[in-house]
């Protein structure tokens, strides 16, 4: 079981890695899970789908008033948005938070079994499910709160900062995928150690992997971008691979055969 401190070990006497060394390891490991990132995708949307209805539709059934009308009204839709009550917006947040957390639950368990097929075991579709737990949603959605106060004010400061935190913060889900027993606040200093250790080359992969996904995914009619958004994980997982490294024996191994 990995430590805060020899995580922080591990990084510090981590080598120096080669950008195309990662990257052709990420395009060979893809090969093996593009099925599985498509399911996340899948996953995902379904997710989001509940939030996505509760925030629009209200919407929708203004414009479709005002087109039935046949006139529109510029005031309408301030009106609209002064009339949401409190209770309504405090849904929608809570809702973020809640949905947003188990997506991060379907990402951490797809690095799992990423892990399980880069060393050729089985994997099934259920095996999706194995961070939505009480114990582990709650965990991660103060990690997405953290990850809010962090990227906020980021932000604010004309984005500069908000693109050097982008890179330890990618780490938050694949650092709690294979850690989950560590505290929000050591998975958040592990992740920062990472992504400072290596954040130029984690930078570079992220935004080349993700330029890549895009464009094929936009070659393959557009909807191909369900099968290639997931090829941007493959390089910080091999990244930590190669930095953290995986025990043996550990709970990864326990994928789809716990029933807790």
């Amino acid at each position: 079981m990995n430590t805060l401190s020899s995580i922080k070990e591990k990084v510090a006497r981590s080598k120096d890695l080669d950008f195309g060394t990662i990257f052709s390891e990420s395009i060979e490991l893809f090969k093996k899970t593009w099925l599985q990132g498509f399911l996340l995708q899948i996953f995902t949307i379904v997710v989001m789908l509940p939030l996505i209805i509760v925030l629009y539709i209200p919407l929708i059934g203004l414009v479709i008033a005002q087109a039935e009308g046949g006139y529109g009204d510029p005031d309408a839709f301030s009106g609209f948005f002064a009339g949401m009550s409190l209770l309504y917006i405090l849904f929608v947040f809570v809702g973020i938070f809640v949905l947003g957390a188990v997506s991060v639950a379907l990402n951490a368990a797809f690095f799992r079994m990423m892990h399980k097929l880069d060393d050729n075991q089985q994997v099934s579709t259920s095996d999706f499910f194995y961070f939505l737990k009480g114990k582990h949603l709650s965990k991660l959605m103060l990690l997405m709160i953290i990850s809010t106060l962090i990227a906020i004010p980021a932000a604010l400061l004309c984005y500069i900062p908000l693109i050097y935190v982008i890179v330890p913060m990618s780490y938050f889900s694949l650092v709690f995928a294979f850690n989950p027993e560590l505290s929000v606040g050591d998975i958040v200093s592990a992740s920062f150690s990472i992504g400072n250790k290596k954040w130029l080359i984690s930078f570079g992969l992220v935004i080349v992997a993700s330029l890549l996904s895009q464009i094929v995914g936009a070659l393959l009619c557009g909807i191909g971008v369900l099968f290639t958004a997931t090829f941007v994980y493959h390089p910080t997982y091999l990244i930590y691979k190669n930095v953290i490294g995986f025990e043996e024996g550990s709970e990864i191994a326990q994928i789809g055969t716990s029933n807790e």
